[in-house]
């Protein structure tokens, strides 16, 4: 069973460095993913006298638990302005709460009041939503686009409401054996298993694919030519690009494939040449 938390369980929570045992810090907001469907940041406190918004990389995060945030060390804490694709999604301010809720037609269902996420992963789990004169629980994979002020979800997202936020790994569950299901028929079948695409590469427009390639550019334009400063892992641990390497753009664009938290690690440690 998927550990959850809602956004208001991890507002406010102090951030608590491992290495020394000491708070540095304490979370303001959360920064969404709108593609991926995640949290990817926690935008820590500022004091009145810092400029720059700092922040932790959802995976940089040891742990979520009822009284604080814990990170092995306070480097694990960022500077936004830095990492241009961290920079990206803080500017696109999805906030998911108050935008109102709509299906794919033009159906308003609602208002979203709270969402709830994967403790280990930080994919967003549930919402939940303001029907009519009552609160309902939404699984996240019925949601089609997270916009700032409004969500498009599925057609039939009305049919997968829950009454409680715990259903939300039973019904994931089912969901989950129901494809197998599926699968394993059309395979029987001799057909091949319809494997669903992502189900917001349907949804997101011309714009957004613009800037995600422009964000890319610029990124490429303000790696190439820096010096490593460390070796940069791959999701499996593994040395992907080893230190005092003078990144060439071909480099950038393969830590770009690799993923968000690959790119922002390289971003956090490198030098100019």
């Amino acid at each position: 069973m998927k550990k959850m938390k809602s956004s208001t369980q991890i507002i406010g929570l102090p951030i608590i460095s491992i290495q020394n045992g000491s708070q540095v810090g304490k979370v303001n907001s959360l920064v969404i993913n709108p593609e991926k469907g995640s949290v990817d940041f926690l935008v820590v406190e500022q004091e009145d006298w810092q400029i720059s918004v700092k922040a932790i990389p959802f995976r940089k995060i040891v742990g979520i638990g009822e009284f604080a945030v814990t990170i092995e060390e306070e480097g694990a804490i960022i500077d936004l302005n830095v990492i241009p694709i961290a920079n990206e999604l803080v500017n696109k301010k999805i906030a998911i709460k108050n935008a109102k809720v709509m299906t794919r037609k033009g159906e308003l269902l609602g208002e979203a009041i709270e969402f709830f996420i994967d403790e280990e992963t930080g994919m967003i789990l549930g919402l939940q939503l303001h029907v009519g004169d009552r609160e309902t629980i939404l699984p996240a994979k019925q949601v089609l686009t997270y916009g700032k002020d409004i969500i498009i979800v599925r057609e039939e997202a009305p049919s997968s409401f829950a009454d409680d936020v715990n259903e939300l790994n039973q019904l994931e569950k089912s969901n989950e054996a129901a494809e197998k299901e599926s699968q394993s028929s059309a395979m029987l079948a001799g057909e091949q298993p319809i494997v669903e695409n992502d189900q917001k590469s349907n949804v997101v427009d011309d714009q957004e694919d613009y800037e995600i390639q422009m964000l890319k550019r610029k990124q490429i334009e303000l790696l190439a030519g820096k010096k490593v400063k460390k070796d940069i892992m791959d999701r499996n641990g593994n040395v992907f690009i080893p230190a005092g390497t003078v990144l060439t753009a071909e480099d950038v664009m393969r830590a770009q494939e690799e993923g968000p938290g690959v790119i922002v690690e390289l971003s956090m440690h490198v030098e100019e040449e």
